[in-house]
């Protein structure tokens, strides 16, 4: 079997990505374009395309209000709400958890899990809930306004 050009492991990696794409697909997949925190959606059905700048990071307050929880928890969770609308690839999760960080609005430890493994969790703090509580209301009236303009005769 001769080698492949690009690395020895370039095959499997091919084939593996080829098994999971053909194992689920989702209505809208969220990730992180590379000019900062975009929202892309994505179906089988249409070409990616921005959504609302800054909703990831909605989101995964969101998610944090409730209880510290660990990446892959968060993932999870937000594609269960969701009900597989969502579904956050980790590429563009963990750069904003540290971006959310820096900001001050997550803060992280680690420790166990339920399967007694050790994970980072991120918990939510007052500074986060407070930008949670401004980005809600801002989400809320920006909705508002579009839905008016769609109304609209």
């Amino acid at each position: 079997m001769q080698a492949s050009p690009f690395g020895p492991h370039t095959e499997l990696f091919l084939l593996l990505t080829i098994q999971r794409k053909r194992e689920y697909r989702p209505l809208v997949h969220l990730e992180e374009s590379g000019r900062g925190n975009k929202l892309m959606a994505s179906s089988s059905e249409s070409k990616q395309s921005e959504l609302v700048q800054g909703t990831l990071d909605m989101l995964i307050l969101k998610t944090l209000a409730l209880e510290p929880m660990h990446g892959y928890g968060i993932a999870l969770r937000i594609e269960q709400i969701s009900k597989g609308v969502f579904q956050v690839n980790p590429g563009s999760l963990f750069p904003a958890f540290r971006r959310l960080e820096r900001a001050g609005w997550l803060k992280c430890e680690w420790r166990a899990t339920e399967n007694n493994r050790r994970a980072k969790y991120y918990i939510l703090t007052e500074v986060g809930r407070r930008q949670l509580k401004n980005e809600t209301r801002e989400w809320s009236r920006q909705a508002a306004a579009i839905a008016r303009i769609l109304e609209a005769s």
